[in-house]
């Protein structure tokens, strides 16, 4: 089971709405040029009892992943209850009424296949790949635990050490995340992102079996759960499936919309700074508040990702190229944005020294190109290059069934739906360079933004 930032910093990068691939070119490339409409088309529809589904047809090899995707996260926690959403994960992998503990596990990995589960700050997801003969197998494991758990005390003692452990082997004992924690609690000042998703220490101790009960008879329902299959299988065949299985599943009491505190308007410039002896080499990272896709307003999301690619997605990025190959004081230098998030989400900068480089001069010079933009705007070469690169990363995403079905699955659980996965392409392509500046010159001001250092810990004098 993997963390929320493990999981969104490695897989969703900068927006789950375009990952970017650094691997290599599609395999069969012409497979997907000469594809007629259809070859890919989603399908989207709801079973009686409220859960969505959303096939995406892949055929060209026999596997398929099944994903659960349940609209419910860490910022939705009740107060005092830090934690509970990700415990919660671990908790759906014990037994049920039908099945013993491990059971799950023992018959993916009989028939060669892999599962895991990850907690957001606005969903949990539960995933499969399997051949396709397993997909109704799977379905019916889903569905049982669904509502099927049986949760004693011993279970959730034991399950409980295990978050604890998780906490202190993850979060504890590594000064990286501990900042990135305090860095949170500091850019959000009202808002549930403020709260780590795997919970407080103090809080998360005290999680308990009526805690569990009532979290999971509120959220683990159909009608609150988008179903998503991609791969090896046909539309009428997942319908007849789900149908069989999942439509048995009884639908829950009908949950109030997901509306939660407001962040105030910020006018500061904060920052936290942790020094310890297991750094080596000093950094920093910039963060403001900036709408997302689902908060944002037309247009305002799409101009941020691809103010992000042209600021420091990568080594064709203005960071990487200013600081690592013509100044040569940073190791690395970048910017990434959050997009798909229910509520106002991040945006990033962030950088490392290299050499005998001080971090005060990575970070001015980084400041000094988030200015640039801000005042000067970039090029039409530059969007249009970044706009490609973006187009292209949905087109390679085909590539991977898992990509596909995170970027369905993540956009459907925060508030969006298939057509704003497919339009996306289009939206991108009409972000002019007038838009960049703007979000440039609207959202990312040092006055207002939260900076966070990590810093080696100073040598005690003799």
């Amino acid at each position: 089971m993997t963390s929320r930032v493990e999981w969104l910093r490695a897989t969703l990068l900068a927006t789950s709405l375009a990952i970017t691939m650094t691997g290599p070119v599609l395999a069969d490339s012409t497979v997907l040029a000469n594809a007629t409409p259809d070859a890919f088309k989603v399908t989207d529809f709801l079973l009686d009892n409220g859960m969505e589904v959303v096939v995406i047809p892949d055929h060209r090899a026999p596997i398929v992943t099944h994903m659960v995707w349940y609209k419910i996260g860490s910022a939705d926690e009740p107060p005092g209850k830090s934690g509970i959403a990700h415990f919660f994960e671990h908790l759906m992998f014990k037994a049920t009424t039908h099945h013993v503990a491990g059971e799950f596990d023992r018959a993916i990995s009989d028939i060669g296949g892999s599962n895991n589960a990850f907690t957001s700050y606005d969903y949990t997801a539960f995933h499969e790949t399997v051949a396709p003969s397993a997909l109704e197998l799977m379905m019916s494991f889903e569905a049982d635990r669904m509502r099927n758990l049986i949760l004693t005390d011993d279970v959730i003692k034991t399950e409980r050490d295990v978050i604890l452990e998780e906490r202190r082997s993850r979060i504890d004992n590594n000064p990286e995340a501990v900042l990135d924690e305090e860095v949170d609690a500091t850019l959000w000042q009202n808002q549930p992102y403020r709260i780590p998703v795997i919970g407080w220490m103090q809080e998360m101790e005290q999680l308990n079996r009526t805690d569990a009960t009532a979290f999971y008879d509120k959220f683990y329902r159909p009608n609150n759960a988008v179903l998503i299959v991609a791969g090896d299988v046909e539309p009428d065949t997942v319908r007849a499936l789900a149908e069989k299985t999942y439509g048995k599943v009884a639908r829950g009491p009908d949950l109030p919309p997901r509306i939660r505190p407001v962040e105030p308007e910020q006018n500061t410039k904060r920052t936290v700074t942790l020094s310890d002896a297991r750094v080596s080499v000093p950094s920093f990272s910039t963060q403001w508040v900036v709408p997302s896709y689902h908060s944002g307003k037309p247009g305002e999301a799409e101009a941020l990702d691809l103010l992000a690619e042209i600021l420091g997605g990568g080594n064709r990025s203005r960071l990487y190229q200013a600081l690592v190959v013509q100044q040569g004081i940073a190791s690395n230098a970048g910017a990434y944005f959050q997009g798909t998030m229910l509520d106002d989400t991040n945006f990033t900068v962030y950088g490392t020294p290299r050499g005998d480089a001080k971090l005060a001069d990575v970070e001015a010079a980084v400041d000094a190109e988030v200015a640039r933009i801000a005042k000067d705007g970039v090029t039409p070469s530059e969007l249009e290059k970044a706009k490609d690169r973006y187009v292209r990363s949905m087109i390679f995403a085909r590539d991977k069934q898992e990509s596909m079905a995170n970027i369905y699955g993540s956009t459907l659980a925060t508030g969006g739906n298939v057509q704003d996965v497919q339009q996306w392409p289009e939206r991108i392509r009409k972000v002019t360079t007038d838009e960049i500046k703007a979000v440039a010159a609207r959202y990312l001001v040092l006055d207002r933004s939260t900076t966070g250092y990590l810093l080696p810990q100073a040598k005690a004098e003799n």
